[in-house]
């Protein structure tokens, strides 16, 4: 198996940056303990406080795959459901 990667790009629309925090926020102690989680953290661009950054990396893609599909991060989609402008990821594979 070769580890995964990820860059997850979040924009919270006008006036929700606040909320888009908090509900990221939220994610990062849960994710954290997931099985497979080898780090999740949230980063917030200082020229755009709209503009959040995770850099996710996971022991494989079943185990993120399995993460995608967690309770947590379904609360987080039902939270922000309305206040994100964009939602984008770029997938990468871990060279040692």
């Amino acid at each position: 198996m070769s580890r995964l990667s990820i860059v997850a790009n979040v924009h919270a629309r006008p006036g929700q940056v606040d909320l888009v925090k908090a509900e990221l926020k939220k994610l990062v102690p849960l994710t954290r303990a997931e099985e497979g989680c080898i780090n999740y953290d949230l980063h917030q661009d200082h020229s755009d406080p709209a503009h959040f950054i995770l850099y996710e990396n996971w022991e494989s893609r079943e185990i993120w795959e399995t993460h995608k599909g967690g309770a947590h991060l379904r609360e987080y989609m039902d939270a922000t459901s309305g206040k994100i402008d964009e939602y984008n990821f770029i997938e990468m594979t871990y060279i040692d």
